[in-house]
Parts: structure tokens; sequence; C-alpha cells
């Protein structure tokens, strides 16, 4: 149904269309999740993959154009992290009670698309409700973690937690000390935060983003659990955080531009 040769003509009409520059690019695959109604394409490299983004302007007529529901492009380059980050991934929870995770990792393997298995956790879990707070919360409730959440006073009105006190900062970079000690006190042996690590094992307790430890980003979660802005963070460490994922390719440059400008909007 789509080819990289079709997909191609129409991003070079569109991109003439709207006196974008006749760049170059190479688009190696395509793949069509009928079941979800979404298009993934694999650029050849980085480069390519920007050209045919078109700073969302052309993947948003391409998406129109074609009639599906979602339109994401990837790079040859992105996948390769994507499944060195996942081998990894593979030798940490090697021979421990994590090793649950391992069907999710395999799937990870497949993505594009994503396909997870049903997995049951039976860790109990504490949430620290950071930047991608509903993504999170949707993780710990997509494996069966039984799990309680707790989060800084006030920065997510929408959602139900344990309020705790704590910096606006560490809403981006959570403090991994106080959560060792949160969860100690609860008797939890895994935490879920956006720390700035896949995982880390601490005083018996895991440190775990699944979203890091995974490799999937911002534009990813964002379609498979939702986003809540928190309403209370400092604006320097937003920064921080929102280039520390571009740099690690988990978020778009443009993706991360707009929730800044929303963000200091307010």
């Amino acid at each position: 149904m789509f080819t990289p040769e079709t997909i191609s003509k129409l991003v070079q009409e569109i991109r003439r269309e709207h006196s974008l520059p006749d760049s170059p690019f190479r688009i190696d695959e395509v793949r069509y999740d009928e079941e979800e109604d979404k298009l993934f394409i694999i650029a050849h490299d980085r480069t390519d993959k920007s050209v045919v983004i078109g700073n969302s302007l052309v993947i948003g007529k391409l998406r129109a154009r074609l009639g599906v529901k979602q339109v994401t492009v990837y790079s040859n380059l992105d996948l390769e992290i994507k499944r060195r980050t996942l081998e990894e991934a593979e030798k940490l929870i090697s021979g421990t009670e994590f090793e649950f995770l391992l069907p999710i990792i395999e799937a990870e393997k497949r993505f594009p698309p994503r396909k997870w298995p049903n997995v049951k956790g039976d860790i109990k879990t504490l949430v620290f409700l950071s930047f991608n707070a509903k993504a999170l919360l949707g993780f710990a409730k997509r494996l069966g973690l039984p799990y309680e959440a707790i989060g800084i006073r006030y920065a997510f009105p929408k959602l139900e937690y344990e309020p705790v006190e704590a910096e606006p900062r560490k809403i981006f970079f959570p403090d991994e000390e106080k959560l060792t000690m949160f969860a100690k006190e609860k008797g939890t042996r895994l935490v879920l935060a956006d720390f700035p690590f896949g995982l880390k094992f601490k005083n018996e307790v895991a440190l775990l983003n699944p979203f890091r430890f995974l490799h999937v980003g911002f534009f990813e979660l964002k379609y498979l659990f939702g986003f809540e802005k928190p309403v209370i963070y400092d604006k320097k460490a937003l920064v921080d955080f929102v280039v520390s994922l571009t740099y690690e390719g988990l978020m778009e440059s443009t993706d991360g531009a707009n929730i800044i400008w929303r963000m200091w909007r307010k």
C-alpha cells in the first residue's frame, strides 16, 4: 500500500508546494500498522529525517494527504541507538526479579510498530510524579504493578497522589536519595520517576525510568499514555531537562521548543 518511492514523491510535492528547499533525502523503509492506522517512515539518517518532517509542516500535510491516523519518522541511527540501549537493558535485569520486563524489551526490539505483550509485574512500586507523570502512572497500570503515587504538592492538580515536600526542580531531576528513603519507609522495592538514567540499584531499591530504559521518546509517550503538564516547576530546570532529552534522541527539538514556549508563557 505504501512504499518508500510513493512517500518520497509526496514529500517532494509538499515541500515544493510550500516553497521549502528542494533538499535531497532518502527513505529506506516504510512500515504500516493497519490495526492502529499508523505509518512509520524510516529515513536513512537524521538529516533525511529532518527533511521528511519539515519542521512538522511536511509531516502534518503528509498525514492529511494519506488519510492515516498518525505518521512518525525515524532514522536508522535512531533505531540502532534504541537497539543498543535495549541490549544493555537486558543485561541489567538478567537474573533479577525484574526479568518480567524481558518480553517488553523483546517487543521494543521489533519496533516500529509497538506491540507489547500482556505482562504483569508483582513488585510493590512507588511512582514519583515527575515531568512524564501521566506516562509513569500509565506504565505502572499497564504492567499491573501494585503502586502508590507521590509528588510535589499542587504540581499535578488533576492527578491523585500523596503530596510530599520537594523543590520544583525535582519535577525534572528527581532526588535519588530521598526517593530511596521513601521507598524503604513504604516497603517498596521499585521507584518509577524521570531519572536521568534507565535503571540503577540503590540500597536494595531499583530506581527505574522506564522510558530511558526502553528508549521511548516523548512524542511516543504522549500518544501512548497522554501528557499532563506540571503547574509548578523550575524554568531553568525545564530547559536543562528538554536539552538532555533532545541530546539523547528522546525528544524532537521542535517538541522541546514548543514545550518550553508553552510552559514559560504561563
